[in-house]
């Protein structure tokens, strides 16, 4: 497929953005302990944005909903936006709340551990997406995370359900979600943490994801997608039940390989691959953004996906 033909499938991402701060140590620190040394970056971040971004540079049209502070990283995150080819036009400045904030350390063997200010990210509301129900009419497929209120998440995937769009939730960070948001899924993806907490099934293996998997779609979700970090990741679905093994790479950052996933996952669906071929392509993708450092600095573009083996 080619880039127009491409840009004919409009994916909205309804999430967060994040001015990440990164620091990159030898270990991650223990409680009271300081860690001289460290080499410190600045990135653009925030799960909504990071998504956002890794389905521009894949190639396909997006949209993004978010909300950032009247400061001077929302106004940076609003160009780079732009310069990235994001649709912006229902991007909310606040105010009252500064714009989101994380602080990531990053260790040797590519951990991380992260700590987030949302700022104005908990103050996007419905009565914002009210005002933006025309980007959902546009969408083919609304893909959402677990940064902004959970009320939201609840409105924009009801009124999406209603009118017959894929809605694909990322449920991080891990939270309890409700029935009835459940039911309004067309495909979660979940990684380990946050399917036993969803399930209540612990995963040791791939029994346990199985069973796991099997929990959530009776739970009311048609297609379940539990990521696995470097063991790959499970499908569950109509189309059967599969295992897809991760691409082996020397990681170096792991901040940003689940955003890149679900970005990856939405662009593959919406060009028509079933789930199978899909989280292949979307394990290529997050794959490469582990070899590199930061989050959206991280992201690959559709022709190096294309080419990676």
């Amino acid at each position: 497929m080619d880039t127009e033909q491409l840009r004919r499938h409009n994916i909205l991402v309804v999430g967060s953005s994040n001015t990440d701060m990164v620091i990159k140590a030898g270990h991650l620190p223990r409680p009271g302990e300081t860690i001289l040394g460290g080499t410190f970056f600045m990135n653009p971040g925030g799960k909504g944005a990071n998504q956002a971004v890794a389905i521009a540079r894949l190639g396909a049209s997006v949209t993004f909903i978010c909300k950032t502070g009247s400061d001077i990283f929302g106004h940076q995150s609003q160009q780079l936006f732009e310069g990235e080819g994001i649709n912006t036009s229902y991007i909310f400045s606040d105010s009252e709340y500064p714009s989101g904030v994380a602080l990531i350390t990053v260790d040797e063997q590519a951990e991380n551990c992260i700590v987030v200010a949302s700022g104005a990210n908990v103050n996007l509301l419905p009565s914002d997406l009210a005002k933006a129900e025309e980007a959902v009419d546009l969408a083919d497929i609304v893909l959402m995370q677990l940064e902004i209120p959970m009320e939201t998440v609840e409105y924009v995937a009801e009124i999406a359900y209603y009118k017959n769009k894929k809605v694909i939730l990322n449920p991080a960070p891990a939270q309890p979600l409700s029935p009835s948001l459940l039911k309004h899924l067309y495909m979660i993806t979940p990684n380990e943490t946050e399917s036993e907490m969803i399930s209540g099934v612990k995963i040791t293996g791939q029994e346990s994801a199985v069973k796991a998997a099997r929990v959530l779609s009776e739970m009311g979700v048609q297609n379940v997608i539990i990521t696995l970090g470097s063991k790959g990741a499970l499908v569950y679905c109509d189309e059967g039940v599969e295992f897809i093994p991760a691409f082996k790479v020397e990681a170096v950052d792991t901040t940003a390989a689940g955003d890149v996933f679900n970005g990856a996952l939405a662009v593959a669906l919406s060009e028509g691959r079933n789930q199978i071929e899909a989280v292949r392509f979307a394990c290529k993708a997050s794959a490469i953004s582990v070899t590199r450092v930061g989050a959206q600095s991280s992201v690959p573009y559709r022709s190096e996906v294309d080419i990676f083996e």
